[in-house]
């Protein structure tokens, strides 16, 4: 019995010993893991032209400095390089961050790099563009079918009596940009007053925006109103409608709220825009980043909403505040 019994004495303390030094491994990987890492954030695009993503990056850096985490940024020079995208999220998983916020050019492509992300054990949460499949623990957006919804609601506005119209997207296989595409025509189908002409793309770029309005204008002379669907877009198509002499009589709607896009709806270029709050956006994605990094529950949806300005209501405080983020960003991010 006492062989027994020291055997016993002696299996415990082994037991007891991988144990310990199973914890020990645990808590080491966990600390090599993401103690000094950063949070890496992946926009669509890091072109300084395009003001939404500077917002954004404004709310990253205030949540950043709140919190005192160090955020690092990789980004393709344009929005249209998916493959960029791709390479340098693979990249972000090698620096083992303590998560990764991501804004996926592609509704698709990006999935099997999420799978990665996940599979790596990386908390990852997507901002303001979806993927196809449940890899994130959270995505920061605008509801952008609601948004296309708006746009669309505002259009009629315009033309009460109906009319022909088109729709002037950017990138052709961007969630926000399928989901804004569908409201915008969900909202124009309510009725028998509206036909609709094929979708044009602009990549992103407002040049190609210009070039696409100019074809619409020259193929369709009866077009009566045209929504376009991102900042490039927008500025694109109004600097056609604009050369073309046909402001006020094609109708514009547009997305975002650069300064070129102000300076369009106070000249009656452009009548409304649907303006997102790209501060709160990035704000609440590293917040929410660092949540999941530290365990805690985190929301699988968080709308930051949208709001449709047009000249008569874009003094408004509030208004001012969405249309000047950079003026009234230390404000929103407490909302």
């Amino acid at each position: 019995m006492r062989g027994k019994g020291r055997l016993f004495v002696l299996f415990a303390v082994l037991l007891l010993a991988a144990v310990g030094a199973f914890g020990a491994i645990r808590w080491a990987q966990a600390k090599w893991l993401a103690s000094d890492g950063p949070i890496v954030y992946i926009p669509k695009t890091i072109d300084p032209g395009i003001e939404f993503w500077e917002v954004v990056r404004q709310g990253v850096d205030a949540a950043a400095a709140e919190l005192g985490t160090d955020v690092r940024v990789f980004g393709a020079d344009w929005e249209k390089d998916i493959d960029s995208q791709i390479r340098l999220a693979l990249q972000a998983i090698e620096l083992r961050p303590k998560a990764i916020v991501l804004s996926a050019a592609d509704y698709e492509r990006l999935v099997p790099v999420a799978r990665k992300i996940r599979s790596a054990g990386i908390p990852l949460i997507l901002i303001d563009s979806g993927i196809n499949g449940r890899y994130a623990e959270s995505l920061v957006a605008t509801d952008n079918f609601e948004a296309g919804r708006k746009a669309g609601d505002a259009l009629k506005e315009q033309l009460p009596d109906g009319g022909l119209v088109g729709v002037v997207s950017f990138i052709r296989a961007s969630s926000p940009a399928i989901e804004r595409e569908k409201g915008v025509l969900a909202s124009l189908r309510e009725d028998g007053r509206y036909e609709t002409v094929p979708t044009v793309y602009s990549d992103g770029l407002p040049d190609k925006a210009y070039e696409a309005t100019r074809a619409l204008l020259r193929e369709y002379p009866g077009l009566a109103g045209i929504a376009a669907l991102n900042e490039p877009s927008t500025v694109g198509a109004a600097r056609a409608i604009e050369e073309a002499g046909a402001a006020g009589r094609v109708k514009l709607i547009g997305f975002d709220s650069s300064t070129d896009e102000i300076d369009y709806l106070e000249r009656e270029v452009l009548q409304a825009i649907v303006v997102q709050k790209p501060f709160n956006m990035g704000y609440l994605a590293i917040k929410t980043a660092m949540r999941a990094y530290r365990g805690q529950k985190v929301e699988p949806l968080i709308s930051t909403g949208s709001a449709v300005i047009t000249k008569q209501n874009m003094y408004g405080r509030e208004n001012q505040k969405l249309l000047f983020p950079f003026l009234g960003s230390s404000e929103e991010g407490a909302d």
